[in-house]
Formats: structure tokens, C-alpha cells, sequence
């Protein structure tokens, strides 16, 4: 499905390959890191319902650990945003650019499609 979503991008709009390949591996290490928030929430539970002093205290790490991830989660959606507007930025450039072509006065003169 991943792949899909990817494939549709790329064949809808012009965008680079190199930006896709970016989101593919922003988003496959947001997974990764919320499969082991998943495994980190379940011991985490757990050690709770243990009520063990010593699964208790192991809780804090594991809590710190999870905080961690939800971090870099962020940064990952955030570096994936600031990409996503930079390629758009990008794509609007090229088009605007390689439609316009200059008028002999030093300003860009709009081109009509079928002309």
C-alpha cells in the first residue's frame, strides 16, 4: 500500500525521485519507531500491573525511552513537512519557469498553450 501512495505521487506531478525516496525512508523509520513504541507501551503496562518495585523503577527508563521516540517522531513529520513544502516550492518554480519565456524587454512574457 505504502508503495502505492508513493507511485501515485510521483505519476500524478513531476515530482523528483530522490524527494520520494526521502518520504519513503521518513516514513518507514516513523514505523519502525512506533513498532517499538507499541512493544515499549506493552511492558511498560505490564510492569504496572506488577506492581514489583523493581519493574516499577525499570518503568522509568522504558517512559523516557517512549518520550524519546515521540520526539523523534516529531522531527521526522517535521523534516518531512519542511521537504514535502520545498519540493512543491520546487515543482511550482520549474513549471512557472518553463512556461514563460522572455519578451525582448528583460520581463517574462506568459505563454498561451497553443502558441
Amino acid at each position: 500500500m505504502e508503495e502505492d501512495i508513493f507511485s501515485s505521487i510521483a505519476n500524478g506531478s513531476q515530482v523528483d525521485s530522490k524527494v520520494v525516496q526521502t518520504f519513503q525512508k521518513n516514513f518507514v523509520q516513523v514505523q519502525n519507531i512506533l513498532d517499538q513504541n507499541r512493544l515499549l507501551i506493552t511492558e511498560i503496562n505490564q510492569n504496572h500491573e506488577s506492581k514489583i518495585p523493581d519493574n516499577l523503577t525499570r518503568n522509568v527508563g522504558l517512559i523516557r525511552e517512549l518520550n524519546n521516540n515521540i520526539r523523534r517522531v516529531v522531527d521526522l513529520y517535521g523534516d518531512l513537512s519542511s521537504n514535502f513544502t520545498k519540493s512543491i516550492e520546487a515543482s511550482s518554480e520549474g513549471e512557472s519557469a518553463a512556461t514563460s519565456k522572455s519578451d525582448g524587454r528583460g520581463g517574462l512574457k506568459r505563454i498561451r498553450s497553443g502558441n
